[in-house]
């Protein structure tokens, strides 16, 4: 497994991280897809003795089942010490007041909340899943600088928001001497390209990893434009990220599967391989529901796109919707 620094942590983690998002329990939280414990435990195995060893949840993931299960199988499965883990807050899991959000209380009790269901005494990398426009960055950042110094995290990150928002963040970290953020997960594919325009070459100058989720626009990279699967069609997350822009993706989709059949390669390893290939991104965030997704992945690490299907791939693009902040 080829190895990548995360941004200037110094820490090693794998050229993929592996999105826990598809583990946890169906009837718990919004996302009735997900392989339940005795489904999800080989592949995580499976993954590590691939040589991942960056993995990546989130609270909210099947009402936080999802930590539950992957804490139990990297303690199972795996050596701590070697290992990156990284979870994420902001969602409420309840309806209840102080559930969610980026205020000092409702962080406090997330990052208490992930440790015991994750069985862990701290995280690498504690994430806010998405900005608060109701808390001041202020409150948010010195709160998350009390958690790692209070050792509960390592290190923090952000998701996706927009440029402007995350410059501020790391403005106002520096000006107050908090812990900034060391990485930036955001939506970049070759289906939405939109993050190219400022977050890429903020992060770029500011020494920011990148790890993009959705490296295969939800499994659309990988297949015709008129299939389907069954996670497609009860993904209403995933419709509203594609969906508006179906059709001026078709070209994109049909390009990918050209280069793939050309190089005798599935199409996975093609799309990917596109995402990895930029110079900011330390480890696309990849899902696998089976053990074939891990194969392709880690192969795809080996697969250099040429200068022209690289343009080809990229030439077909035309403006989308800014989606994935919400």
């Amino acid at each position: 497994m080829k190895m990548k620094k995360l941004g200037r942590t110094g820490l090693d983690v794998s050229a993929l991280c592996l999105g826990c998002m598809t583990y946890g329990i169906p009837e718990r939280g919004p996302h009735p897809w997900t392989l339940p414990e005795d489904e999800s435990r080989p592949l995580i195995h499976q993954a590590l003795d691939l040589g991942i060893n960056f993995f990546d949840t989130a609270n909210y993931y099947s009402d936080g089942t999802s930590e539950e299960i992957v804490g139990r199988a990297l303690r199972d499965y795996g050596d701590r010490d070697s290992l990156v883990v990284a979870t994420k807050c902001f969602y409420p899991l309840t309806d209840r007041p102080n559930a969610g959000g980026l205020s000092r209380k409702a962080i406090f009790a997330a990052i208490d909340a992930s440790l015991k269901r994750l069985g862990m005494d701290h995280v690498d990398l504690f994430q806010i899943h998405r900005w608060d426009y109701e808390t001041p960055i202020e409150v948010t950042l010195e709160a998350l600088h009390d958690v790692v110094k209070a050792g509960k995290a390592r290190y923090l990150g952000a998701s996706s928001m927009y440029a402007w928002q995350f410059s501020k963040a790391l403005y106002t970290a520096d000006l107050h001497g908090w812990t900034r953020f060391a990485t930036m997960q955001n939506h970049v594919n070759l289906l939405h390209r939109e993050e190219e325009r400022e977050m890429l070459p903020l992060c770029r100058d500011q020494g920011i990893a990148v790890l993009p989720w959705s490296p295969l626009a939800r499994g659309r990279l990988t297949r015709d434009a008129d299939a389907t699967s069954a996670r497609q069609d009860s993904d209403a997350v995933g419709k509203g990220l594609y969906d508006a822009a179906a059709d001026a993706d078709w070209a994109i989709i049909a390009k990918v599967a050209e280069i793939a059949e050309a190089r005798g390669v599935p199409r996975a390893q093609v799309a990917l391989a596109w995402v990895a290939a930029k110079p900011e991104v330390a480890a696309p965030i990849i899902g696998a529901a089976k053990p074939g997704h891990l194969t392709d992945a880690v192969a795809a690490l080996d697969l250099v796109l040429t200068d022209d299907e690289i343009a080809a791939l990229e030439s077909l693009y035309t403006p989308h919707p800014i989606v994935g902040f919400a």
